[in-house]
């Protein structure tokens, strides 16, 4: 029953991350090859092709670019609120007990880089670029670990995806707070409110998609205008998702009995159609299988594949593309601040946080994770890309000349993270496994 419950869903989750992974090296392959080919400006001019809503009295256009990152990556960011909201009610961040640990590694893993970063950081200009080794890559991460097959417990997949969550979570807060320009108050409050009603109605236990929907997209504006960066609405709205069905098994069982009886009761036409008791008794099923669904629980499976197999290596497709063969404009000390930031200051901020508290007693590390398997763990969530590259394009959007250098930092240093926390994790794991 508990694998059924439990480990089953998060082994389909870890495959999804996996092979999203795989799509996302492709994708950032092709990026790089495609920005330093001949064909380059033709990259450059995609992304920069405007789009938009243009009448008499109205315009709305943004770059391709900014569809992407302001756009798709909302659903992104909506698709991490509600993986944020079911861990912290029903998953692994929901009791003190559970949380301790991937808590302190997330910490250790957002600190220390912030702190390395701040340290090595020569420029005044590029010390708004702090942010950029905060958080871990969950797909490209994952992916690593599944290569490595039986060798690495479940739990440590587990430990994995809850401290890369509550990374997600202190990035998050970040972009609220450090990277988000101007606020507009009037429109800000007026996005809260629609908010406010979204919740109220979560609370009272009112949900339509509908709703979801209309709300979502003019709260999205609401905050693209007012100054707040518009992939936080999508955290809230998630937030806004009801995680309890509507009725419970027992009762949906009940009824399903009731619905099947009726089908098989039910005239049947010879023609290859429904009669109507039958599409009555169908439509009957599917109301009580909607009733039956967490809501929550059904956007995040259904959005799951589309943020995995699409958003993410469109984002990446779009946003990797960093012409190497420019090199002589890069900002070499940003380049190496962010490399050392990614492998050193996640490898030691994780583990020497974790060892500390597991010494104090302040967290229980499951039996079947060794200290090499942290160390490795350590060195993996050194893959920040995806948000890594988002921050950096907000935290240098003023000042443009230094995105490309931080892009290739953050290539480079995920690179070397992942290869060095392979081995560790491959070493380790094989010598555990022979004791």
């Amino acid at each position: 029953m508990l694998k059924r419950v439990f480990l089953t869903p998060f082994q389909k989750f870890v495959k999804i991350e996996s092979f999203s992974g795989i799509l996302l090296m492709l994708a950032t392959i092709l990026a790089l090859v495609w920005a330093n080919s001949p064909y380059g400006d033709s990259y450059r001019e995609l992304w920069q092709y405007d789009l938009g809503i243009v009448t008499e009295t109205f315009e709305f256009k943004k770059p391709l670019i900014l569809w992407i990152n302001d756009g798709l990556m909302a659903i992104f960011f909506f698709l991490i609120g509600l993986e944020i909201k079911r861990e912290l009610l029903i998953g692994e961040l929901n009791t003190p007990k559970k949380i301790a640990f991937p808590l302190v590694g997330a910490l250790g893993g957002m600190l220390v880089p912030v702190i390395f970063f701040l340290v090595l950081n020569q420029k005044p200009d590029t010390a708004q670029g702090w942010g950029i080794p905060m958080a871990t890559d969950i797909a490209f991460s994952l992916a690593i670990l599944n290569v490595l097959g039986k060798r690495v417990p479940l739990s440590l997949k587990i430990f994995l995806t809850a401290f890369a969550i509550v990374d997600d979570i202190g990035a998050v807060l970040v972009i609220a707070i450090f990277y988000s320009g101007s606020i507009n108050i009037t429109l800000l409050l007026i996005a809260l409110a629609l908010l406010a009603v979204l919740y109220f109605l979560s609370y009272k236990g009112i949900y339509s998609k509908f709703i979801m929907f209309i709300f979502g997209i003019i709260i999205w504006f609401l905050f693209l205008k007012s100054g707040i960066h518009p992939t936080i609405a999508g955290i809230l709205l998630a937030f806004s998702v009801p995680i309890r069905q509507k009725i419970e098994t027992s009762k949906f069982l009940v009824e399903l009995e009731n619905v099947y009886s009726n089908i098989k009761a039910a005239s049947v036409l010879k023609k290859p159609i429904l009669s109507h008791e039958q599409i009555e008794h169908v439509d009957n099923l599917n109301d009580w299988s909607a009733k039956f669904q967490s809501p929550l629980q059904h956007l995040e499976h259904n959005l799951h594949g589309w943020v995995a197999y699409f958003i993410i290596p469109i984002f990446a497709l779009a946003n990797a593309g960093v012409l190497i063969s420019g090199s002589e404009n890069l900002d070499i000390a940003l380049v190496i601040n962010i490399i050392v930031c990614l492998i050193l200051g996640k490898g030691i901020g994780i583990t020497l946080i974790v060892f500390i508290a597991q010494k104090l007693k302040w967290i229980e590390v499951p039996s079947d994770i060794s200290f090499k398997q942290i160390i490795g763990v350590a060195f993996l969530a050194g893959i920040g890309f995806t948000m890594a590259i988002f921050i950096a394009s907000l935290a240098f959007a003023s000042t443009p000349e230094f995105i490309d250098s931080a892009k290739i930092g953050i290539l480079i240093g995920s690179f070397i993270s992942a290869i060095i926390g392979y081995i560790i994790l491959r070493i380790g794991s094989s010598k555990e496994s022979e004791v």
